[in-house]
């Protein structure tokens, strides 16, 4: 068999980090530059000797820790934000000529440099965070600061908030792009596991159900149990469910789950893909449909909710009958996964499940209703006699229960 297609992701923010790095290089020159120059204005020209000096250490010997979003830790950007403001503090201690007249501070604009590392690491919330501590060393040092002072305070200010959003777009449109490639990938190889199992084993449950109807007797119920399999088979292969990526297992109960890391996954509790957890309840008697890409879902939650689903189902068969038809429904949105279970039985009649309750039948109350409590979640139970019933269970994403935090 052909080899599974990787998805390779692309990184929109790694120009900037390369950006930052020659931003810092060639900011520290130019502050470096401007003392030189301007020496025969510093009343203590030690004081600016020192700091230079450790802030060129500090620029070349942290230039790694610029050059991409995991080297760059909090402590790294605390530290060369405290060296910011140190060279802006210690500005009126060189003691400048004219009282400051043209604004120019020790580090100069390499202070600009700390800020935008907070606004390419988080974004724009980090970049106002920073670039206030920064307004606000500007103000002390200046003592009493002008107009134009507070003009380039909030000039600042603007454009790092404004940089820091442009980086949490970039993200999003990476994280987007990234997620389209992936179910373009997932896509063909569906189309080629398809045409790999049509070829072999798809033809010969067809076959067997062809043989068993026209043989009758004991070979007629193996045909009609070939034909189930068969129905589920192709819905396992359309929905891209194949157990073909990695699976974390449930030691308890020995239960094979499809899961996908993620970024914001805690560590050793992967999500789990909840499609793989419902595809095989499909054959020919109950459809499955399901958004054509991952739902993920905690572990515990996708399991609570799984069996949530088999109750329901469990409850169309007694209820409804062995003839009854049913259909699942996956809705897949970015606060909540929908999950809809509906039948074409006969229904139940007004006040059946609150008698059911009384006679002691929690299998409504408790199978279902219970779990989806326990997960943050509702179950709605719609049943009109005569028209079927629908059970619809919603579940949000970060799961408030204990079932959201085990597995």
């Amino acid at each position: 068999m052909a080899r599974r297609e990787r998805v390779v992701r692309m990184s929109v923010e790694q120009p900037l980090w390369r950006a930052l790095t020659a931003y810092r290089i060639l900011t520290m020159l130019y502050a470096v530059l401007l003392a030189v120059f301007g020496r025969d204005r510093y009343e203590r020209p030690w004081v600016a000797v020192v700091f230079l000096v450790v802030m060129v250490a500090w620029t070349l010997g942290t230039l790694p820790k610029v050059a991409g979003a995991v080297a760059c830790t909090k402590r790294f950007l605390g530290a060369d934000l405290a060296l910011a403001l140190a060279g802006i503090l210690l500005t009126p201690l060189a003691d400048f000529d004219a009282q400051h007249i043209d604004g120019t501070t020790l580090p100069s604009i390499w202070t600009a440099g700390s800020v935008l590392a907070f606004a390419i690491k988080g974004g724009w919330r980090w970049a106002a965070f920073a670039s206030t501590f920064v307004a606000v060393a500007n103000i002390i040092e200046r003592g009493e600061p002008s107009r134009d002072t507070f003009h380039n305070v909030l000039l600042v200010w603007v454009a790092s908030i404004a940089i820091g959003y442009v980086v949490e777009v970039a993200r999003a449109s990476e994280r987007t792009l990234a997620r389209a490639l992936e179910i373009e990938a997932a896509t063909r190889e569906r189309e080629r596991l398809a045409r790999d199992i049509h070829d072999g084993v798809l033809q010969v449950l067809a076959m067997v159900q062809r043989r068993g109807t026209a043989l009758g007797g004991e070979a007629a119920e193996l045909g009609r149990m070939a034909g189930e399999q068969e129905v589920a088979l192709r819905t396992l292969v359309s929905s891209g469910l194949v157990p073909t990526t990695r699976v974390c297992e449930d030691a308890a109960e020995g239960a094979v789950v499809r899961s996908v890391e993620v970024d914001d996954a805690p560590s050793g509790q992967p999500d789990c893909d909840l499609r793989s957890l419902l595809a095989p309840h499909a054959g020919s008697r109950i459809s499955f449909a399901e958004p054509g890409a991952p739902v993920l879902l905690a572990h515990g939650a996708a399991k609570e909710l799984a069996a949530a689903v088999s109750a329901a189902l469990d409850n169309v068969r007694v209820h409804a009958g062995e003839n009854a038809h049913a259909w699942i429904l996956v809705e897949d949105w970015p606060d909540e996964v929908i999950v809809t279970v509906r039948d074409d039985g006969p229904g139940i009649r007004v006040g059946r499940l609150a008698q059911a309750e009384r006679e002691g039948r929690m299998g409504v109350a408790l199978s279902i209703r219970g779990r989806l409590r326990d997960l943050g979640g509702t179950a709605e139970l719609t049943s009109v006699p005569g028209q079927g019933t629908e059970v619809e269970l919603k579940v949000p994403k970060v799961s408030r229960g204990k079932a959201g935090t085990a597995g």
